[in-house]
């Protein structure tokens, strides 16, 4: 490698290769399972070689030793799975809608396989967020996604230890905070759902004979997935600002 590069620049790149690969293998969209793992490799590769001339005057030197090697790779990797980690927590958001959704419209049963999860999860679920990938690219959030990673070696330097208590403070408020855009973005059904059962319950209450649920079942899905329908273009909206918002967060701290 002496005759292209020197032992110290092979380090370094190394380094930036360590962690764009651990945030690629998590990022949304790029890092999903159904793209392949030799892909996402590969872009990390090219990646790593463009924006090694950006960051190389920060790396540190080349230690003496396999054990510190070691180490400054180990921590490379944290900070990627750090990263990656905060903005696939935010993704959970579009599956807590979906499954809050389900449960209200009776279709909580209804299972898809989803090509975002290893495990299958609810019509609902799936479709929003196949919808969240397609937003992400379709308004170019991709593009802030290479900026915070950007961003992160002004944040998360060479020679810093890692800040462990801040990270999982932050994945905690991450976490809270996509159960709440969740719950909210999924509050036009929850609020029908509300209203209708009580109605149901009330005419049950009224007229013992009458067959309350087999009416209101039907009704309640087909009103549930109206509703959703229409404020579909609203949660796509409020979702992508609020993603936005994260992103901006970490290119601007």
């Amino acid at each position: 490698m002496e005759s292209y590069a020197t032992a110290q620049q092979v380090f370094a790149a190394g380094l930036v290769f360590s962690r764009l690969g651990a945030i690629l293998m998590l990022m949304p969209g790029i890092g999903e399972t159904f793209i392949p793992p030799r892909i996402r490799l590969a872009f990390a590769f090219s990646l790593a070689l463009l924006m090694f001339p950006l960051v190389a005057r920060s790396a540190p030197p080349l230690p003496p030793d396999a054990a510190g090697l070691a180490l400054a790779v180990i921590k490379e990797l944290l900070v990627g799975l750090l990263i990656g980690s905060i903005l696939r927590l935010f993704m959970t958001s579009l599956a807590t809608a979906g499954e809050i959704i389900a449960i209200q419209s009776t279709l909580a049963f209804s299972q898809t396989a989803n090509p975002m999860q290893a495990q299958p999860s609810t019509t609902l679920g799936t479709f929003l967020g196949l919808i969240g990938m397609m937003l992400i690219f379709t308004t170019d959030l991709h593009h802030l996604f290479i900026a915070a990673i950007v961003k992160s070696y002004d944040l998360f330097p060479f020679a810093h230890t890692l800040p462990v208590a801040d990270a999982g403070q932050l994945a905690v408020q991450t976490v809270s905070r996509a159960f709440a855009l969740g719950l909210q973005l999924s509050a036009p059904v929850v609020v029908f759902s509300l209203i209708f059962n009580i109605a149901a319950g009330l005419i049950g209450r009224v007229m013992p004979q009458f067959q309350v649920f087999f009416v209101a079942t039907p009704l309640m899905l087909l009103l549930s997935l109206s509703i959703f329908a229409l404020s579909l273009g609203v949660i796509g909206i409020v979702w992508v600002d609020r993603f936005r918002e994260l992103l901006g967060a970490l290119v601007k701290s």
